[in-house]
């Protein structure tokens, strides 16, 4: 390197000595070493979405909703601190490793069917943004100077859909990516927690996310947006021109992304030739320019930059060793966030078996008696796609056993043996051998396999002799995995019973059947169909019922288990299929509480559930997949060692009807989300129980601050979490809006009054004749409880201002900017820019775009632009008595038309209406409209 080089150590300055074929190299995903500006390897993205995952051993807290249901800003810091420091760990051990971290998730919790739910927060982009905002400033660091890591937002935007995720097409008008989706992501960035941002796979309005206008439009002119290193996500810039069929070629694609925002590309693994080949071409074309490269180049060494790469002695946090890791501290905070996770949905005492004055079942006390821990998931700690290595994990079980001094442990699952019907031998793990073979006459130890039923079809086997699962990855079966898990499951199969009771396995990974092998015996995957595979009979050895049933009879308490594994069901590249849990997990609860009516139901999910009738089951909790210390966390409740404070981040519905299509994000339109839904929730957001009940006595609004009485009407200490939430009459405007919490702890009869700052901006809305957001005069409620229906205060607040402007006239305004809209398709103007609006059904024959807050005298024609047509008409309607619309005017537009088409209006109006209607009749997109100025 020479010595000029040496010296030169800022983004800028590295930037001016850069060829351009050096330049290119850095903006894939994996940029090499290029010694003579100093630079080493780098790659962007290392996994933090609740600890430090794909790098061996680390600290694993609770899934990222878990965190959520904490509530606690100051406990999301303290833990992105934690992975923060851990990651500089792994760096110390692995110059390799990156400190750009691809978390936090802020897609808001839209739809709870989504795979994805457990990496969101909440189904509130508000309390959504606040969290990842703390988690972030926790992964950055407090230094001044320099960022313990750079965290990435994903995923830029609209994405809460699995199925065809890279050619769906999210609908966001305005109202809904205003009010909705970008919040999440305004507040991390205009904070400075986040360094970068993911795009998603989706499409977003027709045009897909890696080359939209609405990074330019938003992210880069939010406050500290300029400097953002915006990441594609995997494989997504090759998805442009081969799934989603957009571009015609690689280089058209790289170009336009490029130039759209995109600074890394993620794209075929290590090998970056391709990506570089691509932008190449797309440089020699002209697509892009060397300002281009130039730009985004220097977001990514400012990235590095604020890392301290470019110090001698790596900056700021340079010194953290490899040996800060794994520590007592962090073990310590795991359980603190495990236990703050925990949510106790309901505690009643129980109507059948135990007398009236016995009162809950939780806490336990000091002096529960026997207690019986049943399901799988209690002795087990599962870990998900983004969690790090367990070490030293804590079940349930454990956890209440190292409490209590004892614990009953039963799965509750079927021990049963495989017999081919076609050799009469049983299939086994022999001693000293991993692999099934099925040579045995009848059952032993050996042929004992634990049969695990999660619903959908989907079955795991594992093997009592060494506890492994049994896999079909080598396309034999062998008992070797020590979990399910992987980014193509191997341990899942599917039983296809006959009539005559016998089943035959498909490994439901590669779609084949299991078989024994002629001569060896070896069970062996073979293609074909079900008659090609070896149908076995199915012995049940020990009913994991009748199990349950002994265990939860033999016990004074029964802590029955239940809930999913983070690999199986739902989760990236898998949406489920519906809220109810599988109907093993539902038969195995009622088998437990018709043996004692003592029981708890403790739910470990990443999602929330419909429980139907077994909602009534008296004490009932839940929690994420809590990392290491979930027994502990869960232990540290359910005794009552500590109070619950855990509150649900988002909605558990009754049953699915209750829920839109997953692929509507038009959440005003649909009715859904809290925000809208009048169907009755099973468990509302905020919710959550303490063991001593809290009155909300009164409530009082000035100076921008609510003060609300509180008394803590019970015998134990206890930590509310107060919630506002803000509703009105105005026309539009959601049922209710979280708009503030606060955080009070409580000595038994203690009263206090919670001082909560409530700024009158938080009750904005999207103003479509503004183009943003403000906040509509008016009267406004401030409801105040304990969730999002549990609401026994209510402030009025009025509110003064001038609000939405009158429509401007005179000049274009966006077709897209309507107030309400029926059978309405957003999609690109041009390819690479706007919006535009069309008939979204055409079976339905029209669209309809309702534009409010016209003033002036009555103009004789309405101009429409049109950015293509396939023929068709419009018409400009408006009110008439009884909800009904009259006719105003109307145009055909010819198939082929690109342009501006006037509508002459009839007389007889001596003013603008306030109200007027858009209809769109067959395949005309419309982009603008023009009323002429009055």
């Amino acid at each position: 390197m020479t010595e000029t080089r040496m010296a030169i150590r800022t983004a800028q300055s590295i930037l001016a000595t850069l060829a351009r074929a050096e330049k290119i190299a850095l903006l894939h995903q994996h940029s090499p070493a290029l010694p003579d500006a100093g630079l080493a390897y780098f790659h962007t993205g290392a996994e933090a979405a609740h600890g430090v995952a794909w790098l061996g051993d680390a600290t694993v807290f609770p899934q990222t909703v878990g965190l959520a249901a904490s509530w606690d800003e100051d406990l999301l810091r303290r833990v992105g601190r934690a992975v923060g420091v851990e990651m500089r760990a792994k760096k110390a051990a692995d110059p390799t490793v990156s400190l750009n971290v691809w978390a936090p998730v802020v897609n808001p919790l839209r739809h709870p069917l989504w795979g994805r739910n457990e990496e969101g927060f909440s189904e509130d982009s508000g309390l959504t943004a606040s969290l990842a905002t703390a988690y972030c400033e926790g992964l950055k660091g407090d230094s001044a100077e320099q960022w313990l890591t750079v965290p990435t937002l994903k995923h830029f935007l609209g994405y809460n859909n699995e199925r065809d995720r890279n050619v769906t097409s999210s609908q966001l008008p305005p109202r809904v990516l205003h009010e909705y989706e970008l919040p999440a992501y305004r507040l991390p960035v205009e904070s400075g927690a986040a360094g970068a941002v993911m795009l998603s796979y989706n499409l977003v309005n027709g045009r897909p996310a890696h080359v939209s206008d609405l990074v330019a439009e938003h992210l880069r002119t939010w406050r500290n947006g300029e400097t953002l290193a915006v990441v594609t996500d995997a494989g997504a810039p090759s998805s442009l021109f081969t799934a989603e069929k957009y571009f015609d070629d690689g280089a058209s694609a790289y170009a336009a992304a490029l130039r759209a925002g995109v600074d890394s590309f993620t794209d075929d693994g290590d090998d970056s030739a391709p990506s570089i080949a691509y932008l190449e071409e797309a440089l020699d074309r002209g697509l892009i320019s060397v300002a281009d490269i130039d730009a985004a180049v220097l977001r990514l060494l400012t990235l590095r930059e604020r890392t301290g790469e470019f110090e001698p002695d790596g900056g700021v946090y340079g010194s953290i060793p490899a040996e800060a890791l794994l520590t007592s501290e962090h073990a310590a905070l795991a359980r603190e966030a495990a236990r703050k996770s925990v949510v106790v949905l309901r505690n009643a005492a129980s109507s059948v078996g135990i007398s009236a004055d016995a009162g809950p079942v939780l806490p336990l006390g000091d002096e529960p008696g026997a207690i019986a821990v049943i399901g799988s998931l209690g002795a087990h700690v599962l870990s998900d796609w983004y969690s790090g290595t367990l070490v030293h994990p804590v079940s349930i079980a454990e956890g209440i056993k190292e409490r209590y001094g004892s614990v009953i442990a039963e799965e509750g699952l079927d021990l049963v043996a495989l017999r081919s019907t076609r050799t009469n031998r049983y299939v086994g793990v022999p001693d000293g051998s991993a692999a099934l073979t099925a040579l045995a006459g009848s059952p032993g130890s050996a042929e004992s396999l634990v049969l695990n039923d999660w619903g959908n079809g989907e079955y795991t086997l594992r093997s009592s002799v060494n506890g492994r699962f049994v896999s079909g990855e080598s396309g034999y079966l062998r008992a070797t995995s020590e979990r399910v898990g992987g980014w193509v499951v191997q341990e899942t199969f599917a039983l296809h019973r006959s009539v005559e009771g016998s089943v035959a396995l498909r490994h439901i990974a590669s779609g084949k059947w299991v078989r024994v092998e002629e001569g060896t015996g070896s069970a062996v995957l073979v293609t074909g169909s079900e008659q090609d595979a070896d149908r076995f009979a199915l012995r049940t050895i020990r009913s994991g019922a009748e199990a349950a049933r002994k265990a939860a009879a033999s016990a004074d308490v029964a802590v029955v288990v239940v809930g999913n594994d983070p690999h199986l069901g739902g989760r990236e590249t898998i949406d489920r299929t519906t809220l109810d849990l599988p109907q093993s997990e539902q038969e195995l609860i009622r088998v437990v509480r018709e043996a004692n009516p003592r029981t708890v139901l403790v739910i470990v999910s990443s999602y929330p559930y419909a429980l139907g009738e077994l909602a009534e089951v008296p004490s009932i909790v839940w929690s994420s997949h809590g990392g290491q210390e979930l027994g502990r966390g869960v232990a540290d409740v359910l005794s009552g060692d500590h109070e619950p404070s855990g509150r649900l981040p988002q909605t558990w519905w009754a049953r699915d009807a209750d829920l839109a299509d997953i692929l509507d994000y038009d959440i005003i339109g649909s009715r859904s989300t809290y925000h809208y839904s009048t169907a009755e929730p099973l468990y509302p957001l905020g919710h959550g129980l303490g063991y001593a009940a809290v009155e909300y006595e009164s409530a009082s609004y000035g100076d921008g601050v609510l003060a609300v009485s509180v008394r803590n009407a019970g015998g134990r200490d206890v930590h509310e979490l107060v919630q506002v939430y803000g509703t009105s009459d105005l026309p539009g405007y959601p049922r209710r809006r979280l708009i503030a919490h606060a955080r009070v702890s409580l000595k038994p009869g203690e009263r206090t009054v919670v001082s909560i700052p409530v700024a009158e901006e938080k009750l904005a809305v999207f103003s479509p004749a503004a183009g943003r957001m403000l906040v509509e005069p008016g009267t406004y409620d401030l409801l105040i409880g304990r969730s999002a229906v549990d609401l026994p205060l209510a402030v009025a607040l009025e509110v003064s201002g001038s609000g939405s402007p009158a429509r401007t006239r005179g000049s274009w305004i966006r077709a897209e900017l309507f107030d309400e809209s029926v059978n309405a398709l957003l999609v690109p103007e041009t390819p690479l820019q706007g919006t535009a609006v069309t008939v979204a059904d055409p079976a339905l024959l029209r669209a309809l775009l309702t534009y409010r807050g016209w003033g002036g005298d009555a103009p004789a024609s309405v101009s429409v632009r049109i950015a293509r047509s396939a023929g068709g008409l419009l018409r400009i309607v408006v009110p008439g008595p009884a909800d009904t619309w009259r006719e105003w005017g109307r145009a055909s537009v010819a198939a082929g038309y690109a342009g501006d088409v006037e509508i002459p209006l009839a007389g007889g109006y001596d003013a603008m209406p306030a109200v007027v209607r858009l209809v769109i009749e067959g395949g005309v997109t419309v982009s603008e409209l023009l009323v002429p100025a009055a």
